[in-house]
């Protein structure tokens, strides 16, 4: 079992969700060889969120089960057994104070989303940021919508923050067994497979239109991606 045992935990003296991430590989005749593995070879995921709700959300591979903690029994009940993401959201979630450090494709995403009504995408959408990864997956999987955690150009970021065996891994296959998709910005993040324990990787998830077409902008021409240029009518909708 590969555990993220308090994600989020910046967000204590604030009263913000938090959680426990963890996945569950088949074992091999040693902890490298466990884990340093194609994260699809993961044989269950989930995390378990502290917050108004202590609620758990769980895959073994054939969709998601959603479970909530009782109190009185001191037991976790079964509530959903078909946990799916929306295919419609009006919502993103990404650190925008980073904007400037973001590659190309990512700004113009966020730039046609914050344009709203009156930009090429014609609608309004709201954002979101928790800096809590499993509340921010809890969102997701609740209210649909997508979650951008790009590279970008500072130092120690060029290929991603989040820990790909224990963050960015397990949240995919979660998503994933719910009807999302979840990538680097191109690639899936199940087709990845970590160098070392603490590898790190970019993470796009949510709702599969939403992160296929953050995938769409990055096989743009330039000119394309710029905000000087165009309406880019390919992205309506």
């Amino acid at each position: 079992m590969a555990i993220d045992p308090l994600d989020g935990s910046s967000n204590i003296d604030a009263n913000v969700s938090i959680g426990t991430i963890f996945s569950i590989y088949p074992a091999a005749e040693s902890p490298e060889a466990s884990f340093l593995r194609p994260t699809s070879e993961q044989i269950a995921a989930g995390y378990i969120i502290y917050g108004p709700q202590c609620c758990m959300m769980v895959t073994f591979g054939k969709g998601v089960r959603k479970y909530v903690l009782e109190p009185e029994t001191e037991q976790f009940r079964l509530v959903n057994a078909n946990v799916r993401v929306p295919a419609e959201s009006t919502e993103f979630a990404i650190n925008a104070s980073n904007y400037r450090h973001w590659p190309r494709a990512i700004r113009s995403y966020i730039d046609d989303c914050v344009a709203g009504a009156e930009g090429p995408r014609e609608r309004n959408f709201n954002m979101r940021w928790i800096a809590s990864l499993e509340a921010e997956t809890h969102r997701i999987l609740t209210r649909g919508g997508i979650f951008l955690y790009p590279r970008d150009g500072r130092k120690g970021y060029e290929n991603g923050r989040l820990r790909l065996l224990y963050e960015g891994g397990p949240i995919a296959f979660l998503v994933t067994q719910a009807g999302g998709e979840a990538t680097d910005g191109a690639d899936p993040i199940l087709a990845q497979v970590p160098k070392h324990l603490h590898a790190r990787t970019p993470l796009i998830f949510g709702s599969a239109s939403k992160v296929a077409r953050v995938a769409a902008y990055h096989d743009l021409p330039e000119q394309e991606t710029s905000a000087l240029f165009g309406t880019r009518g390919l992205f309506r909708s």
